[in-house]
């Protein structure tokens, strides 16, 4: 009974993690479609005449941007073992920072805190890449006695 009760437990994980995988790749599809219908805006604003609304072409290429990110965070966690690296959140978090800047820069205050928050962000991208990323604590195995 408790043999059950443990590979019972130990394949809920496992079904999770497919789950888990399974909607990761239907959200890269969808904003890989979406990242396409980007790609088809910027060829309108190219193309029409009429169109100097330079606020709007980069408003979509950071849109553009933040759809490629979020596509290769999901491309990275597969590659590093179902991890997600904490630098891309912080590589999404400045470019969403920025897109904010560009299009909402009509309040100087707002602004102000927008920057504020890209610096905090790229304080702790800075404080990421000085730390060792080997943990002393991932070498040391835990035994039951």
């Amino acid at each position: 009974m408790k043999k059950n009760l443990s590979s019972i437990l130990c394949l809920i994980p496992k079904i999770l993690q497919i789950f888990l995988n399974f909607t990761l790749v239907l959200l890269a599809i969808i904003l890989a479609v979406l990242l396409v219908k980007e790609i088809t805006i910027f060829a309108d604003i190219l193309i029409s005449d009429g169109s100097h609304d330079y606020k709007l072409f980069f408003d979509n290429i950071l849109l553009f941007f933040l759809y490629f990110e979020f596509i290769s965070m999901i491309v990275k966690y597969f590659k590093e073992a179902y991890h997600f690296p904490i630098r891309y959140f912080l590589y999404i978090g400045i470019t969403a920072m920025v897109r904010l800047i560009i299009v909402n820069h009509d309040h100087p205050i707002d602004t102000l805190f927008f920057s504020l928050v890209i610096l905090i962000l790229i304080i702790g991208y800075f404080i990421i890449n000085i730390t060792p990323r080997e943990r002393p604590d991932k070498h040391w195995t835990f035994k039951n006695n």
